[in-house]
């Protein structure tokens, strides 16, 4: 039986350039003790039973190719399936409840969409057998007396059938071509076609080209294609990527039609925990060791297990996954702003982009505040802040940068931070920021340790996945020196867990800088944590929007939730917001007082 796991991430490990320091390191090594191999291929094999655990190959490895943890307890019997030698395991599978929505929850790389592909048929568990995998008999059997055995004892024979919406929808002009009425016409096995592109709002697209979509448009057609097809359970990886809080909100409510009004199962990842609470009966928690391992626990209530998540600790399962817990600031009804030293002001302003138009109520910016920006996409949020920015000039109105202000950007697309320079480490990208940023004390403990920036800081910016390149762009926004700070959508691509990191260390910038920042996100959540003042955008996506001048949390979210025509509470436990069931005498009554953001608990 196991008692640690080692795994080496074949794409960080380049032996040829360290002479294998990892091996040369290894204290069992040393006395000749074969703890480490060398594969047909040279990269090095760790024996996990003779391994010590030490840690010394986990340091000398230059590109932090090398992870050793040991396991929280004995759970090999728990093992669902391994990748291969030194390659990432996962233990326990959700257990699947018929009829209802089930959510997945942890940070990336803990095995959510591994769950997906066994759960869908796609990947066949192995059971940690990599080298010779069971036969489904003795599958059925490893599950038998749970609610997985007959779950596997159907979909091996064919009776159970499952779709599974893809997590990376911007692949899918790769491998599926024509116009959006074709392919949806094509996937249409319940004659339903009109009624999904009535419920999706996608009609004004039917006639454009796969290969012509934004990347929201991308993930509702993904949606489309699964809602037509005739199966027993449906799984969404990640379905509210790209979508801005009023597209999320038209999927979850569509998700629970699923199971509620077409008496389906569903399962969905997600790492918008107001969008999942919403969406979801019960949760199951992952969590472990990113790229190592990870473990599913049982299912728990929805709120049950959110808050359980944001406290870091399984109460049943007496797991602490986080030292110190996630806690929302609850403000007071009526607060009063405390004049600050104003950083920007600006007047009303107007700029036409195509056939696109943006006004901009006149408002000012001080010093050491967070200002959140919300509204849906298309709408103006990035053209706005590349007005104020300097990077664009307005048709009218009249606006100058102050003289000598310094200003910190992280882009909205990520291509825009990388550019041509791919080949660049983000090291490199942080070293342009600013120089000494590395060797600064607040950035190593406020930044570089939250970010885990450890295991990527010296890899390609062309290698790094989606959430990687995140953490990288974030990283190099706060490292340089600036008067001012805008955040363009960080939220994207990032974990759940990650983003509270992301929200943690921009609030302490703030702090201790006295700068201003403004974030643009669509995770309500984490807008919530983040801001004291809002500037809401409102009008007609892609023809004209308009943005309100800063406004207080509560005056703000009351105009943009009464756009959506939804209210929130607060959690009694962590005073996170949560979104009242549409018609709830909660919903009434706050809709009738005016009142859709709850301040009080």
């Amino acid at each position: 039986m196991r008692q640690r796991i080692a795994v080496i991430d074949l794409n960080r490990c380049k032996f040829e350039k360290s002479g294998y320091a990892c091996i040369n390191v290894c204290p069992p090594q040393r006395s000749g003790i074969d703890v480490f191999e060398k594969r047909e291929d040279g990269f090095p094999l760790i024996n996990e039973d003779l391994c010590i655990g030490c840690g010394l190959c986990v340091k000398a490895c230059p590109f932090h190719a090398i992870t050793i943890v040991n396991l929280p307890k004995p759970i090999e019997e728990d093992l669902i399936h391994m990748y291969g030698p030194n390659m990432f395991s996962l233990y326990r599978l959700p257990l699947v409840q018929e009829r209802k929505v089930l959510g997945l929850i942890g940070q990336n790389g803990m095995g959510k969409s591994t769950s997906l592909k066994i759960l869908s048929g796609q990947l066949k568990p192995n059971l940690g057998n990599y080298d010779n995998p069971p036969e489904w008999d003795e599958i059925i059997k490893h599950f038998r007396g749970t609610t997985l055995q007959n779950y596997f004892k159907n979909l091996a024979n064919g009776k159970l059938k499952v779709i599974l919406k893809p997590q990376y929808v911007d692949a899918i002009p790769r491998v599926v071509k024509g116009s959006v009425k074709t392919v949806l016409e094509k996937a249409d096995q319940k004659s339903r076609l009109d009624e999904v592109i009535e419920e999706l709002a996608i009609k004004h697209i039917l006639d454009r080209q796969i290969d012509k979509l934004s990347g929201g448009e991308l993930q509702k057609i993904a949606i489309a294609v699964a809602l037509l097809k005739e199966a027993d359970v449906y799984m969404f990886d990640e379905p509210s990527s790209y979508l801005d809080v009023s597209e999320r909100i038209r999927v979850a409510k569509i998700l629970r039609g699923l199971a509620e009004e077409k008496r389906k199962t569903v399962i969905v990842a997600e790492h918008d925990l107001a969008i999942l609470d919403y969406t979801c009966d019960m949760v199951s928690i992952y969590y472990g060791e990113p790229g190592a391992f990870g473990i599913v626990s049982k299912p728990r209530s929805t709120r049950e297990g959110i808050n359980e998540f944001l406290d870091g600790y399984l109460v049943d399962e007496n797991v602490r996954f986080r030292e110190a817990p996630i806690r929302f600031s609850v403000y007071a009804p009526h607060e009063e702003d405390v004049e600050q030293e104003i950083v920007i002001e600006y007047g009303a302003l107007y700029k036409e982009l195509g056939e696109f138009k943006l006004e901009v109520e006149p408002g000012k910016i001080s010093k050491g505040e967070i200002i959140g920006i919300v509204g849906p996409n298309g709408i103006g949020k990035t053209t706005f802040l590349k007005l104020i920015s300097g990077k664009l000039k307005p048709d009218l109105g009249d606006f100058n940068l102050p003289q000598n202000l310094t200003i910190s950007y992280k882009p909205q697309y990520l291509q825009e931070f990388v550019g041509d320079e791919e080949w660049k480490t983000v090291r490199d990208k942080i070293h342009e920021a600013n120089k000494v940023a590395l060797s600064d004390q607040w950035f190593k403990t406020y930044v570089y340790a939250p970010l885990d920036l450890d295991r990527i800081i010296d890899m390609p910016l062309g290698d790094l996945s989606g959430g990687e390149l995140q953490k990288a762009a974030i990283a190099a926004t706060l490292a340089k020196k600036a008067d001012i700070y805008f955040f363009d959508e960080p939220s994207a691509y990032i974990s759940a867990e990650d983003r509270f990191w992301v929200a943690k260390t921009i609030k302490n910038l703030a702090e201790v800088t006295g700068a201003p920042l403004l974030v643009v996100d669509h995770d309500i959540i984490m807008v919530d944590y983040l801001a004291k003042r809002l500037i809401v955008f409102d009008g007609v996506p892609g023809r004209k929007g308009k943005a309100s001048k800063p406004l207080s949390m509560r005056e703000g979210m009351n105009k943009f939730l009464g756009y959506l025509g939804i209210t929130f509470r607060r959690d009694k436990h962590t005073f996170r917001p949560r979104i009242n069931k549409i018609g709830s005498v909660l919903d009434r009554e706050q809709k009738a007082k005016g009142e859709y953001y709850y301040i009080g608990v």
